[in-house]
C-alpha cells in the first residue's frame, strides 16, 4: 500500500486535493468542481491502471466472515472498521477497471441530470430557487435596506448598541425577505458601517455584527439553503429508512416506522423559523451586552426625531398593547367555547374508512422484534389489541355510498354543530379592528369619529352574522348582509391607512412585512408548497419595487396599489366561491363571482406588467434579470459538477468507505456529532453548495438512517452551513464586507470581529442539540 494508506482512502485525498485546488485556481467554482472530477478521475485511473493502489477488501470467503453471518449478523454491517481483524486480500480501486468505472459515470450523470436538473420530481421545488432570488434580488435593488436601516437606527439608536442590535433586526427583517446573503452585507456595510465608525463603534463589533446579520438569511425561511438542502433530505431520509427497514427483516419504512418516510421542504421552513429567530436574539443579546461593558466602544446615538405625532406611554401601551391583546384574546375565547368556528356543512358523498391498526402486526418474527425494539412493548401490545378488535369486527370497515337519508343526516349535524360566528368572518374583521386600533394609536389627538364609525361597522359585521347569517348562507347572500357593515368599516380604515402612512417605522416596514406574511403564511400554513408562495412572493417584489420607483420619481402608484388590492379581491373570491362554472347547474351568484375574479386577474396581470415595464424604464429590470440568471445558473451548475464529483468518488468505492466508517460506531449520537465538526471544519474552505451537494449526498444515508427526527438534521446541517460563510479564510461574507468596508477597516478588523459570532453560532448549535424541541415544535403545532 502507498505510503501505508489504502487505495480507497488514497482516492479520497487526491479528490479532496483536486477541488482545493480548483476552488483556489481562480476558475468559476460551478467549474472547478466538474474540472476536479474530471482530473481526479484521470490521477486515480491511472495510478490503479500501475497497480500503485491497492484496495483491502474483506474475505468474503473466510471462517471468520461466516462465523460473523452465522452469528446473524448483516453482511452490511460487517466492515474493516468494526472487525480490523477479518482476512483481506488486495483489489484494484477500480474492480472492473477504469474504463467500466468511465462508462457508468457517464451514463449515471445523463441520468442524475435527468432527474435532479431537467425533468425530476425535485425539478419543480428547484424552481422555487430561482423565484426566492428573484424576490431578493427584486426587494435588494428596491433599496428597502435602506429606508429600514435608517429606521431602525431611529428606534434602536438611543439604547447601548442600538446602531448594532438595529442591524440585526433588519438582517433579520431582510433574511425573511430576501434571503440574498451577498446583497445584504454589501448593503448593510455600505450604510451602517460607516454610520457606526463616525459613531465611535469599535471596527471588530461593526464588522462583526454586519456580517453575521447578512447570514440569517441562510437560515431564516424563505431560505435558498433550506430548498436546497431540503430536495436532498426528502430523497436521503426516504431512501435511508428504506434501507434502515431491510435491515430490521421489514418490507418497507412505512410497515418499520409506522408512518410515511417524507420530509418535505414547507416542513423545514416550519422547522427553520424559530432557530433562524433564535440565533438573531443571540446576536442582539450579544452587541447589547457588548455596549454594556464596554460603553465607549458601542454607544448610544440619538438620531432625528421621525415623523409622525408624539404619543405618551400610556397611549402606547393602550393602544398598541392593551386594546390589541383584548381583540385577540377575545377572539381565541370564542373560538374555544365554539361561539366563533368552522361553518364547513359540506358532507361527503362516502363514508370513512375504518381505522387500521396503529401498527402493522402481520409482520415476520424478526421485524415484530426489530418494531418492539424501536418502538417499545406498549406500543406493539396496543397495536397486536387493536388488530384484534378489528379482526374480531370482520375487518376493516371500507368507504361505501351513503343514502340520500344518511346525508341529510349528517348535514344537520353539521348545521346544529357550527358555530354561530365563522371563523373567516371573525379573522377578518380583527384585521381589520386592528387596524383601527393602530391608527388610533399613531395618532391619538387626531379626530376619532372616522375611526369610531369603522369599529362600529366591525362589532355591527358580528351583529349581522350571529342574527342573519346561517351556515347555510350562500356566499353571495353573505356578503349581501355584511354589505353596510364592511363600507363603514372600510370607511374608517381608509382614514386609518391615512394617518398609519404618516408613520415612518409603519410606512416602511408594513410593505415589505405584508409580502413576507404573504409567502410564509401560505407556506407554513400549509396552504401551498414553496414554489407557488416563492412565485408570489417574487410578483409582490416586482410591485413593491415598481411603487417604490414611481414614488422616488414622484409620480403616482395608484394603479400598483389597485393590482395589489386586485389580486385581494381575487384570492377571497376564489376561497369563498364555487368558480368550477363548466358544470351543468351553475348559481347566478359563481357566474357573477367567476366574473369578477376574472376581472381582478386581468387588472392584476395589466398592473403586473406595468409594474414590469417601470423598473424597465428606470433601468432597474434588466440588472435584476440579470442577477437572477447568473445566481440561478451558477447553483445549477454547481448542481452537475457536483454531482459528476459524486460519481467518480462513488466509482472507486469512496462513498461505501467513508460510510463504513461512520457505521462502525455504536453510537449514533457520536457519528452525527463526527459530521457535524467535519462540515465545520469544511466550512472554512468550501461554500454551503459545494458542502450541500458534495459532501451531504455521501453522508446523508448514514446521519439518515437513524433514529433522529429529519427535520431537525437538516436544521442543525443548515446552521452549521450558515456559519461557513462568516469563518475565516474564505467566509464569503468577509469577502463581501471586506470589498465595501472604509479603508481605515483593515481585513483583521473583520477577522477579529466574527470570531465571537462564530462562538454564537456554536453555542446556537449546542441550544439545539440539547433542546430538539425549538426544531420540531413548530411543525408539530402547524400539523395539528
Amino acid at each position: 500500500m502507498l505510503f501505508g494508506l489504502d487505495g480507497v482512502e488514497i482516492g479520497l485525498i487526491i479528490v479532496f486535493l483536486c477541488l482545493f485546488g480548483g476552488i483556489l485556481s481562480g476558475f468559476p467554482v460551478a467549474f472547478a468542481i466538474g474540472g476536479a472530477g474530471v482530473i481526479s478521475f484521470g490521477i486515480i485511473a491511472a495510478l490503479d491502471s500501475a497497480g500503485i493502489l491497492v484496495h483491502q477488501a474483506i474475505d468474503t470467503g473466510s471462517a471468520m466472515y461466516a462465523d460473523l453471518i452465522a452469528q446473524g449478523i448483516k453482511a452490511d454491517t460487517i466492515s474493516i472498521f468494526r472487525y480490523p481483524d477479518l482476512p483481506t486480500y488486495a483489489e484494484p480501486v477500480f474492480k472492473g477497471g477504469w474504463e467500466t468505472a468511465m462508462d457508468r459515470n457517464i451514463s449515471f450523470i445523463v441520468n442524475r441530470m435527468n432527474e435532479r436538473v431537467l425533468a425530476g420530481q425535485s425539478i419543480e421545488t428547484l424552481l422555487a430557487v430561482v423565484m426566492f432570488v428573484l424576490m431578493g434580488i427584486t426587494l435588494e435593488r428596491s433599496k428597502i435596506a435602506n429606508d429600514l436601516l435608517t429606521t431602525m437606527a431611529r428606534v434602536f439608536g438611543p439604547l447601548p448598541g442600538g446602531l448594532a442590535v438595529s442591524v440585526v433586526v433588519v438582517g433579520a427583517f431582510l433574511a425573511a425577505s430576501t434571503g440574498i446573503v451577498g446583497a445584504t452585507v454589501v448593503t448593510m456595510g455600505l450604510l451602517s458601517l460607516p454610520t457606526m465608525l463616525k459613531h465611535g463603534y469599535n471596527p471588530k463589533l461593526a464588522t462583526g455584527v454586519i456580517a453575521a446579520s447578512g447570514t440569517l438569511g441562510q437560515i431564516i425561511p424563505p431560505s435558498i439553503v433550506i430548498v436546497l438542502l431540503g430536495t436532498l433530505a426528502g430523497d436521503l431520509y426516504s431512501a435511508a429508512q428504506e434501507t434502515r427497514a431491510q435491515v430490521a427483516g421489514c418490507s418497507d419504512a412505512l410497515t418499520y416506522l409506522g408512518e410515511p418516510a417524507v420530509v418535505s421542504v414547507g416542513t423545514l421552513f416550519q422547522a427553520a423559523l424559530l432557530p433562524g429567530i433564535m440565533l438573531a436574539v443571540l446576536y442582539g443579546l450579544y452587541a447589547f451586552g457588548y455596549a454594556l461593558i464596554n460603553p465607549k466602544e458601542a454607544p448610544a446615538v440619538e438620531f432625528g426625531e421621525s415623523s409622525g405625532e408624539a404619543v405618551t406611554k400610556r397611549e402606547s401601551m393602550t393602544w398598541f398593547l392593551f386594546v390589541p391583546a383584548a381583540l385577540i384574546g377575545g377572539v381565541i375565547l370564542m373560538g374555544q367555547v365554539n361561539l366563533i368556528g368552522n361553518q364547513h356543512i359540506v358532507v361527503d358523498s362516502f363514508s370513512d374508512a375504518g381505522k387500521t391498526a396503529s401498527l402493522r402486526t402481520n409482520v415476520s418474527e424478526e421485524c415484530s422484534a426489530s418494531m418492539i425494539d424501536l418502538h417499545g412493548e406498549e406500543a406493539w401490545n396496543t397495536a397486536l389489541a387493536e388488530q384484534a378488535a378489528i379482526d374480531e369486527a370482520g375487518g376493516v370497515a371500507q368507504a361505501r355510498a351513503l343514502t340520500d337519508e344518511e346525508r341529510q343526516e349528517r348535514f344537520a349535524e353539521k348545521v346544529a354543530a357550527a358555530a354561530p360566528i365563522g371563523s373567516g368572518i371573525a379573522i377578518g374583521f380583527l384585521l381589520l379592528g386592528l387596524v383601527l386600533t393602530t391608527a388610533r394609536g399613531v395618532a391619538p389627538s387626531k379626530d376619532p369619529k372616522p375611526l369610531l364609525i369603522g369599529g362600529a361597522g366591525v362589532l355591527l359585521a358580528i351583529l349581522v352574522d350571529i342574527l342573519f347569517i346561517r351556515p347555510t348562507t350562500t356566499p353571495g347572500w353573505t356578503l349581501i348582509y355584511l354589505a353596510v357593515p364592511l363600507a363603514l368599516t372600510l370607511y374608517g380604515c381608509r382614514e386609518a391607512t391615512r394617518r398609519l402612512g404618516q408613520n415612518e417605522l409603519l410606512r416602511v416596514v408594513f410593505p415589505p412585512l405584508v409580502l413576507i406574511v404573504a409567502v410564509l403564511g401560505s407556506i407554513l400554513g400549509g396552504i401551498t408548497n414553496p414554489t407557488p408562495a416563492a412565485a408570489l412572493g417574487a410578483g409582490g417584489a416586482i410591485l413593491l419595487a415598481a411603487y417604490r420607483k414611481l414614488h422616488d420619481q414622484g409620480k403616482s402608484g395608484g394603479l400598483i396599489i389597485w393590482a395589489t388590492f386586485a389580486i385581494i379581491i381575487m384570492i377571497l373570491v376564489g376561497v369563498n366561491f364555487d368558480l368550477r362554472i363548466n358544470q351543468e347547474d351553475v348559481a347566478l351568484e359563481n357566474l357573477i363571482a367567476f366574473a369578477v375574479a376574472k376581472i381582478a386577474y386581468l387588472f392584476a396581470m395589466f398592473g403586473f406588467l406595468y409594474g414590469c415595464w417601470v423598473l424597465m424604464r428606470g433601468k432597474v429590470l434588466t440588472p435584476i434579470v440579470r442577477e437572477t440568471a447568473k445566481v440561478t445558473s451558477m447553483v445549477f451548475t454547481i448542481l452537475i459538477g457536483s454531482q459528476l464529483l459524486n460519481l467518480v468518488v462513488i466509482s472507486f468505492g469512496g462513498e461505501h468507505y467513508i460510510q463504513q466508517f461512520l457505521r462502525s460506531f455504536d453510537n449514533e449520537l457520536t457519528v452525527f456529532l463526527i459530521v457535524m465538526l467535519v462540515l465545520f471544519i469544511l466550512g472554512f474552505v468550501l461554500d454551503f453548495l459545494e458542502i450541500i451537494y458534495i459532501v451531504i449526498p455521501i453522508v446523508g444515508p448514514v446521519i439518515y438512517g437513524g433514529t433522529f427526527d429529519p427535520k431537525w438534521v437538516t436544521i442543525m446541517i443548515a446552521v452549521n452551513l450558515q456559519t461557513s460563510f462568516l469563518t475565516p479564510p474564505f467566509g464569503f461574507a468577509l469577502f463581501y464586507l471586506r470589498g465595501v468596508a472604509p479603508k481605515e477597516v483593515t481585513t483583521g478588523h473583520i477577522y477579529k470581529g466574527i470570531i465571537p459570532f462564530v462562538l454564537i453560532q456554536v453555542v446556537g448549535l449546542g441550544i439545539l442539540w440539547y433542546f430538539p424541541s425549538i426544531v420540531t415544535i413548530l411543525p408539530a403545532l402547524i400539523g395539528n
